[in-house]
């Protein structure tokens, strides 16, 4: 059956805002972001936006949820599959991660979302549901599933998981402040990689 044409251009009108309120934040930071300049780099008016979105907190809440989302959407992952990849699985988690932490409009939405963290009680919120819980839970499945099949030594995989996620989002701090003062992050790229190779040594089999 063929999707409603108003749908799709709704949709595609949300898309766009989402994508136009990423370039901008990043570029002139929250405060700096009116709903009217958004509209202009749209090309609507400003009070067609209020028929996606309540307001401009709105918008960089569901900004936000992109960002600190994880590397892998459930379309991507069959966690059961994934994880019996063991090692594999993680450096493609990890590698995902790194090119988020390079990507430049990621890299500059990330940096101002450390900032707004401590001014929004919802982004904060956010910060716990999106970021920390969801790939912890992930996380933690897949060791699970390696511990029962052999793959990994038998621990408690929530421990795991936090170990091995808290290294993750330090290098990704690391190379944002290091890149806020102009200096390169270079030094930075083969961490990634290195510590996947120090974390497995550490807990397979």
């Amino acid at each position: 059956m063929p999707q409603n044409t108003s749908v799709v251009k709704k949709n595609s009108t949300k898309d766009k805002i989402l994508k136009v309120s990423t370039t901008l934040f990043s570029e002139f930071g929250y405060r700096a972001t009116s709903m009217r300049k958004i509209a202009k780099e749209v090309g609507i008016r400003e009070s067609a936006i209020y028929n996606h979105y309540k307001n401009k907190e709105d918008i960089f809440l569901e900004v936000a949820k992109g960002i600190f989302s994880s590397p892998f959407t459930k379309e991507e992952l069959d966690i059961k599959e994934s994880a019996l990849k063991g090692k594999v699985f993680l450096q493609n988690f990890v590698m995902q991660y790194k090119l988020l932490t390079f990507d430049k409009n990621n890299e500059n939405m990330f940096r101002l979302l450390m900032i707004e963290l401590f001014a929004n009680k919802e982004l904060r919120e956010q910060f716990m549901s999106e970021f920390h819980d969801k790939n912890v839970k992930m996380l933690s499945e897949a060791f699970f599933i390696m511990m029962q099949n052999s793959l990994i030594r038998s621990q408690d995989p929530m421990m795991i998981s936090y170990e091995f996620l808290s290294t993750l989002f330090y290098i990704r701090l690391q190379v944002t402040l290091m890149r806020f003062d102009n200096n390169s992050a270079n030094i930075l790229s083969t961490q990634f990689e290195k510590h996947v190779e120090f974390f497995w040594e550490s807990i397979k089999m």
